[in-house]
């Protein structure tokens, strides 16, 4: 799955390529990904201008002006940057054309992903009014953290995965950061204290901004989202020898989430 340093990956290149560019042309193939795709996109966005694109969590959002284009990549979704009119592949599901004859391209085979049109305060939207703060932002952190761990016997990393406390922290992240935090995943939340708390925000941030960074050279928005495993000390390395003290990682399924920890650097 997509998870936050790949989308803000996406968002910065389709950033520079797209904003002030105006849509030609809408191609819809589909009528529904987990959500129904508005049947009058076709008609919407021609004419309209990409004035700016942010991220929300995992989520991008077109600043049309007269209204936000939200893009939600879902598992298996990605964007695709081309120049004229390619044939579509079995899974290219949605087709952006813009000025100069670009064209933006959404593909996603198992139709978990969004795209959909609304207006008004994008804080206000359904998908978006619950989303905790972003963890690249000032909102999140030691402080924060430790306010909302008391008294909750869930799983630190399920609590860190939640949407509502923390915007777009995925599975992968989650175990790297856990792992550089030396914190068990599977600690209780409220367990905590208050250094702890602050010692994993800064990692979590710290492990985000990497990823992100290593990313940005990548040209993530014309092929398949990347994942930089050159990194991950922990996430997919279950079984293998914890690159600390030699033990073998520890690989459980927390909230049906693989997960992978070292027993005898985290506690």
């Amino acid at each position: 799955m997509p998870e936050l340093p790949e989308v803000e990956v996406t968002r910065r290149r389709l950033e520079r390529e797209l904003v002030g560019k105006s849509f030609r042309q809408v191609v819809s193939r589909v009528r529904k990904l987990r959500l129904p795709v508005p049947e009058n996109l076709e008609e919407i966005l021609p004419g309209l201008t990409v004035r700016a694109i942010v991220r929300l969590g995992k989520y991008l959002l077109f600043d049309c002006g007269s209204g936000w284009l939200l893009v939600h990549l879902g598992m298996t979704g990605f964007l695709r940057l081309l120049n004229g009119s390619p044939p579509p592949g079995k899974h290219d599901h949605l087709d952006f054309l813009f000025d100069e004859n670009l064209l933006l391209r959404y593909h996603d085979p198992r139709k978990f992903g969004i795209v959909t049109w609304f207006t008004g305060d994008p804080q206000h939207h359904p998908l978006l009014a619950e989303i905790g703060p972003e963890p690249l932002s000032d909102a999140f952190d030691g402080a924060y953290l430790f306010g909302v761990s008391r008294n909750r016997n869930v799983a630190v990393k399920q609590l860190i995965m939640n949407s509502k406390v923390v915007a777009g922290v995925g599975n992968i992240y989650a175990n790297e950061a856990l792992f550089r935090a030396l914190i068990r995943p599977d600690r209780a939340a409220g367990t905590l204290n208050l250094h702890e708390c602050s010692e994993l925000a800064t990692v979590i941030r710290e492990v985000l901004e990497t990823s992100v960074n290593e990313g940005s050279s990548f040209r993530v928005a014309e092929e398949t989202v990347a994942y930089y495993p050159q990194s991950f000390k922990v996430y997919g390395r279950g079984g293998k020898a914890c690159l600390t003290c030699g033990n073998v990682l520890d690989e459980i399924r927390l909230g049906n989430r693989s997960t992978v920890y070292c027993r005898t650097c985290q506690r």
